[in-house]
């Protein structure tokens, strides 16, 4: 089944936009679970327990796993293996490189790791994104317009009077490739999430920023209208006692779909 396909099912069968991000940190755990791998694994469990039939998706920062060394490889394995099989997995690991190091990395994550998609950085250029976009039935996520404020230093510079990030979006949507090719666009732009939209109508959209970082999730709802959309929702969800999770994450859901029932 591709990327596209298999996105496309599970958001109609749970009725859902929303991505929790599994990101947990050892400091962060609730009151309950051991500082350990195997506490993390608990955590991790408990959220895909009270979660699964709101979401479309989980995203792991590999950053949180990768901190926690040897073990944290394993944890990203058995953490997939806890996650319904119809759920839509995305590693958020942001690689990038020559294009035999992004071989590697795209071998690492789909045929090791056996993800459904990844986030990719743009910055050295479309050969080092191509061992990605080589892969069926997989999806690839390129980042386009961040959440974070720094994002505007680079992405906001014009080219020829064209803001970068809009050249990006402009480069993904001119190709055919094998894998389903998407935008990371964060919440926290609304201006330009509108923008990339315009470019890329009809390709998937990953929308972080939306909770603690105050992005704009009208916004958010609003760019579902022409194309798919996932949108990323991690601290404000898996931070705070751990029977909350299920209410957090609720209360979201139900935000998404009463903005998506309004529109025609």
């Amino acid at each position: 089944m591709r990327f596209m396909d298999k996105l496309k099912r599970i958001q109609e069968a749970h009725n859902t936009l929303l991505c929790v991000g599994l990101d947990p940190e050892l400091d962060f755990l609730p009151e309950g679970f051991e500082r350990s791998h195997r506490g993390v694994l608990d955590f991790n469990r408990a959220v895909i327990d009270a979660t699964s039939d709101l979401v479309c998706a989980y995203k792991l920062n590999f950053a949180f796993y990768e901190a926690m060394g040897a073990d944290g490889f394993n944890l990203l394995q058995s953490t997939l293996e806890l996650i319904p099989t119809g759920v839509v997995t995305i590693a958020d690991a942001k690689r990038g490189d020559i294009p035999n190091t992004s071989r590697m990395y795209a071998k690492a994550i789909f045929e090791v790791l056996g993800f459904d998609s990844v986030t990719v950085n743009p910055y050295m250029g479309l050969d080092s994104m191509m061992p990605f976009f080589g892969y069926h039935e997989k999806g690839v996520w390129v980042l386009c317009r961040t959440s974070n404020s720094g994002g505007a230093d680079i992405q906001l510079l014009e080219v020829d009077d064209t803001p970068l990030y809009q050249l990006v979006a402009s480069m993904v949507t001119r190709d055919n490739y094998a894998a389903d090719v998407g935008l990371v666009v964060g919440a926290t732009a609304p201006d330009e999430l509108e923008q990339v939209r315009r470019i890329a109508p009809k390709h998937p959209l990953l929308i972080p920023g939306i909770g603690a970082q105050g992005g704009d999730l009208v916004a958010a709802v609003g760019a579902s209208r022409s194309g798919p959309v996932v949108i990323n929702v991690s601290r404000s969800i898996i931070h705070g006692p751990v029977d909350g999770i299920r209410a957090r994450a609720e209360k979201l859901w139900s935000e998404i779909n009463a903005l998506r029932a309004g529109y025609p």
